[in-house]
């Protein structure tokens, strides 16, 4: 892959890089089989083991507008202990959901409310392969919106501490101001009961 210049490549440019040779679409098919390229989903190749590249960023491109969240974000920030073993990502669009399993791996997406979707979400780097991941405070309450038979404050605690298993300097560590001001705009009781338990929690630490 060595005359490629780019790592995530659409079906253009992969036409465009292979049409100098006499049957473009059997050595296509040859550099598939020998792994050169990665058939990601339709549309949409990986350039292969001699090049890095980001999970993240690849959540990003495969279906979008979408950034990083949930599980893999919380792991990101080191808010929950366990390796994620899929990429787990924001959507924007109505009540979309979405599974994506790949050679490298299975990326998940599902919906936000568009009234929060562009909200403090970040543009990071890994080795040089820009992607987008939410903060803390959003990664939390995109998971909160998602589990929304948890309707009490025991159940809170529950899921937090149990479940999720974020530890209490975690949760002390975060921006309750803005928490309150993203909870209203999931629309759920879920998002404004984890403001009110927040603060409570955070007092009480």
């Amino acid at each position: 892959m060595a005359n490629y210049d780019q790592t995530y490549l659409d079906k253009l440019i992969v036409q465009e890089t292979l049409q100098e040779y006499a049957s473009p679409r059997s050595k296509l098919t040859r550099m598939l089989n020998e792994g050169e390229l990665l058939h990601i989903r339709r549309g949409l190749f990986l350039a292969g083991s001699e090049a890095g590249y980001s999970l993240k960023t690849l959540a990003n491109i495969i279906a979008g507008p979408s950034y990083v969240s949930f599980e893999s974000a919380l792991a990101f920030h080191g808010l929950i202990p366990e390796r994620v073993v899929n990429v787990t990502s924001a959507i924007y669009g109505k009540n979309k959901h979405k599974r994506f399993d790949t050679p490298v791996g299975s990326f998940l997406y599902s919906h936000i409310p568009a009234a929060v979707y562009f909200m403090e979400y970040r543009r990071l780097q890994e080795d040089g392969h820009p992607f987008l991941i939410a903060t803390a405070e959003k990664a939390i309450l995109d998971t909160l919106y998602q589990h929304r038979q948890v309707t009490t404050l025991k159940g809170l605690s529950k899921l937090i501490y149990g479940d999720l298993r974020i530890d209490r300097d975690s949760i002390n560590s975060l921006d309750l101001k803005l928490v309150k001001t993203l909870a209203p705009g999931y629309g759920k009781k879920v998002t404004a009961q984890f403001a009110a338990w927040l603060a409570k929690e955070q007092v009480n630490a």
